[in-house]
């Protein structure tokens, strides 16, 4: 199969996984801090057994890699405990979508990475996808926890998209499982610092929801977008990832009971056609 065209189908099943992490933010009964630790110990571990079976090496290419390795894990770490603390204050619909601000972003930074300009096309997606976030979110008040939410997503959004364009332009020659092996290690070892006991005397459904976390929800949609952005511009992964709240809403039904009002259902239409349209687009410039 084209390279291209099989990222394209990662990076959609990507986007229901990483749709259900949303979730273990209310399911999990720790903090934001003790959540991310716990998600990186297990991520680690099955990140190093992915590389074992698949016998690639451990050890970076050279000393600038373990540099930028070092970046990018930091970045992960603050990316992934305001991801849950922006759900925690507020909801998933509200978390949720106040993180996918970052598709706007990545648009207006890529050009200083990737020395291109912007088109039309671009702005006419991430006004779509922007529009189509701004009728999810509710009306708040700004001295209540939701609105601190809708703030902690949007920095939360900010450090993801700084995330992925510094890993495609200066970390793409490693594997998926490699580069997020060296990164949820140095989350690990950054949060043990601030872990609480909490975490260390947690019931076992706790652990069992932290497995499931770290394996299927990290380890593997992780991999598969590390991998994807071999292949694919960070604009690209990042609009056609605008499907991730519509699917963590639809799971927050169905799990969490959530209600999501019309404007939700007319917002997650927008940012779906626009990342449909990034998808097309994608196969288009590829001359596929």
């Amino acid at each position: 199969m084209d390279p291209v065209k099989k990222s394209l189908i990662s990076l959609h099943l990507t986007v229901v996984l990483l749709g259900a992490t949303a979730l273990f933010s209310k399911i999990i009964p720790l903090s934001a801090i003790d959540i991310t630790f716990g998600r990186s110990i297990v991520a680690f571990v099955m990140l190093i057994v992915i590389l074992k079976i698949t016998k690639r090496k451990v050890r970076l290419y050279s000393k600038k890699d373990y540099i930028i390795a070092l970046v990018l894990g930091l970045l992960m770490a603050a990316h992934w405990v305001t991801y849950f603390a922006a759900m925690q204050y507020s909801s998933v619909s509200v978390g949720m979508i106040a993180l996918f601000t970052f598709p706007v972003i990545t648009v207006l930074l890529e050009p200083f990475f990737e020395k291109i300009r912007l088109v039309w096309q671009d702005i006419l997606s991430t006004t779509i996808v922007l529009l189509g976030i701004c009728l999810i979110v509710p009306e708040v008040s700004l001295e209540n926890d939701v609105t601190l939410g809708i703030l902690i997503g949007v920095l939360s959004a900010f450090l993801y998209a700084l995330r992925n364009l510094i890993h495609r332009k200066h970390f793409s020659q490693y594997s998926g499982a490699h580069a997020m092996a060296y990164q949820t290690l140095i989350i690990f070892v950054c949060l043990s610092f601030f872990s609480s006991e909490q975490l260390f005397t947690a019931d076992t459904q706790t652990y069992v929801w932290l497995l499931v976390l770290g394996t299927f929800l990290t380890a593997l949609p992780h991999t598969l977008i590390a991998a994807s952005l071999r292949h694919l511009r960070a604009k690209t992964f990042s609009l056609v990832a605008c499907m991730q709240p519509f699917w963590g809403t639809i799971m927050a039904i169905a799990i969490l009971h959530e209600q999501p009002t019309w404007q939700t259902l007319l917002g997650g239409i927008m940012v779906i056609s626009a990342a449909l349209y990034e998808t097309y687009n994608a196969q288009k410039l590829h001359g596929k």
